[in-house]
């Protein structure tokens, strides 16, 4: 063993390569992406790992790898989930012959997510396991376990860490490379009574894992991360206890540090919940504190248990309002839960000063995005129009913000194709848009550009191509022409893709290029049926940037256009005049195409 310094995710990660992790799938989400991308940078020779063009895709190519031995990992967030949830739940009644740990990072918050969903009630529904990390030190062992545990039983196993277990820190005991599993998967054994999913077979399995459920819940009773934690002379006739589990249980053991330890239940396996184990923890108390993220799972659970054993045990939390029914937990948050519950008064730390607001930073867009351009190149060819602008998830649904105003709807990953659709079939004077990046195009898109062309919509389609996948962290997609695993390999043509599925009226455009994006958009606003608009051009993340612009002061005639229709960071007023800050700028030049009065210049050497 030795240690080492790592985020959350790169433990996970590099806790199912000392598993033997065989094959690993996913598609990027924060806060889940690090693990994919750890396993891909630290994998021994013989581990397959792929970016999937979705989740459902991973969920599929993990469960076929588990079908023939193989340990598989499949990584996604919390709303991934909602994708892959189709294989899931068939899945459970069939099973696997190798270990299989589905990874889902839940977004309490929401930080960067539409949904608050808590994974753990996606375990009880689908009937699977579910295991709930505290720290990255557990998460690093708790994978580990994970495979073990769902190679025993023959079944799929949540590992469910939520954000700050995700991307926080932690010097961890890591495993050194002799000490490594090794596994050898058998390959796949043909047997159609196993593997192939009928009404008869699901029925046999339903019972078998009813029954193993049960069994489940009496060994995670004896399970070492599933503790009951007695409490300290101080509160030794106290009555009183609190119940906890993932990153809370880690912020209350932080508090009772402080405030001295009262009878506490911390729960890794919220399913199947450790029966046997919360009722020598109820026995004897009057009052429970639950602690936990995002849904009251464990007070549910616990209220169950106090009927089922008729024990005359309050159990308090979300359900009562005693604490938050949304949102993270907060070291401070808890404290005070705790502080509270214990009636010792305000937490030290609520004593102090309130420190001054800070401003308000809402996201936008990066200088020189040409998302930007191309939506500002809509906006200026659809200004007088009755139109609906229907976005998607990405670094795209910035545009929502003043001044571009150009996102109307955002639901999920391919939704706005469709939603577009069903607006056109309600009002057909209005001109329906559906934005969508490369990326989405490809993970959830294509088949709503099917139901589009076989159902004769009339709607245009606006491909924001900028060659990534930018808001998770610039991961390659199938139209990047390379791997995870840095193979080269044939790009998938957007084009080519749109005109196979029936679609003829394209266009492919640089939206840098202003004056003729518009007048392409224009163009396609006069025509009907599907059509589709590709704006192309490199995310500045990707691309190398140009010499930066500046605004030459005695042309500025102060009108403030290029900051009333762009909103470009880059561009700021400084003691009342238009200025751009040079080390933001990257020289896209759309601002300068904007200025009435040609006041901004740059961006190459000769201008």
């Amino acid at each position: 063993m030795h240690k080492e310094f790592l985020m959350g995710n790169a433990a996970i990660a590099l806790g199912a390569v000392a598993a033997g992790v065989n094959v690993v799938a996913g598609y990027p989400g924060t806060p889940s992406t690090e693990v994919l991308e750890t396993v891909a940078k630290h994998r021994p020779d013989d581990v397959y790992v792929e970016w999937s063009v979705n989740e459902k895709a991973a969920m599929e190519l993990a469960a076929g790898a588990a079908y023939a031995g193989a340990r598989s990992l499949v990584t996604m967030k919390q709303v991934g989930l909602n994708v892959a949830s189709d294989p899931l739940m068939s899945l459970e009644y069939v099973g696997v012959k190798g270990g299989m740990v589905i990874l889902v990072a839940d977004d309490p918050g929401p930080i960067s997510s539409q949904t608050e969903q808590d994974t753990r009630h996606f375990s009880r529904f689908s009937k699977l396991p579910c295991f709930d990390p505290s720290s990255a030190q557990e998460a690093y062992e708790m994978i580990q376990e994970a495979f073990e545990y769902s190679e025993k039983y023959g079944t799929p196993v949540f590992l469910r860490p939520t954000t700050r277990v995700c991307h926080g820190y932690a010097t961890i005991d890591i495993k050194d490379e002799a000490e490594y599993y090794h596994n050898k998967p058998e390959g796949f054994v043909k047997d159609s009574k196993r593997w192939v999913i009928f009404p008869k077979l699901s029925f046999m399995n339903h019972q078998k894992i009813e029954a193993r459920n049960k069994e489940l819940s009496d060994v995670f009773s004896s399970y070492e991360k599933n503790k009951l934690i007695p409490a300290c002379d101080k509160y030794a006739d106290s009555k009183k206890g609190i119940a906890s589990g993932g990153i809370s249980y880690t912020y209350a053991m932080e508090t009772l540090k402080e405030t001295g330890m009262v009878r506490h239940l911390k729960v890794s396996t919220p399913h199947p919940f450790p029966e046997k184990l919360a009722v020598e923890f109820l026995t004897g108390l009057d009052e429970v504190l639950c602690l936990e993220e995002l849904d009251p799972v464990i007070e549910r659970e616990l209220i169950y248990i106090c009927g089922k054993y008729h024990l005359n045990t309050k159990i308090i939390g979300k359900l009562s309002g005693d604490t938050a029914c949304a949102g993270e937990n907060t070291r401070d948050s808890v404290s005070a839960y705790i502080h509270t519950f214990l009636g010792l008064g305000a937490p030290k730390s609520q004593e102090l000063p309130t420190p001054p607001a800070l401003p308000v930073r809402p996201p936008v867009l990066c200088a020189g995005c040409p998302h930007r351009a191309s939506f500002y190149a809509v906006k200026t060819a659809m200004k007088g129009r009755k139109t609906i602008f229907c976005g998607d998830i990405g670094c795209y649904t910035l545009g929502n913000a003043m001044p571009l105003d150009m996102v109307d709807t955002c639901l999920c990953m391919g939704a706005g194709l469709n939603i577009a659709q069903g607006v056109e079939k309600v009002e057909p004077d209005t001109t329906c848009f559906a934005f969508v990046g490369d990326s989405t195009f490809f993970a959830s898109a294509i088949t709503g550009v099917v139901n589009a062309v076989y159902n004769q919509a009339n709607m245009i389609l606006v491909v924001l191509d900028n060659s990534t996948t930018a808001m998770t962290g610039h991961q390659p997609h199938p139209g990047t022409g390379r791997t995870v695993m840095g193979e080269i390999v044939q790009k998938i043509n957007i084009e080519q893709v749109l005109r196979g599925i029936g679609v003829t009226e394209i266009e492919t455009i640089n939206p840098l290029e202003l004056e003729a994006s518009v007048s392409c958009v224009k163009r396609m606003a006069e025509k009907s049926g599907v059509r589709a608009i590709i704006f192309k051009a490199p995310c500045i993340a990707v691309t190398k940037p140009k010499a930066p612009l500046h605004v030459d002061q005695d042309s500025c005639i102060g009108c403030k256009k290029c900051i009333r229709d762009l909103g470009c960071p880059a561009i700021v007023l400084n003691e009342g005049k238009i200025c751009i800050d040079a080390s933001m700028c990257t020289g896209c030049r759309l601002c300068s195409q904007v200025c009435p009065v040609c006041a901004i210049a740059g961006g190459n050497a000769h201008e």
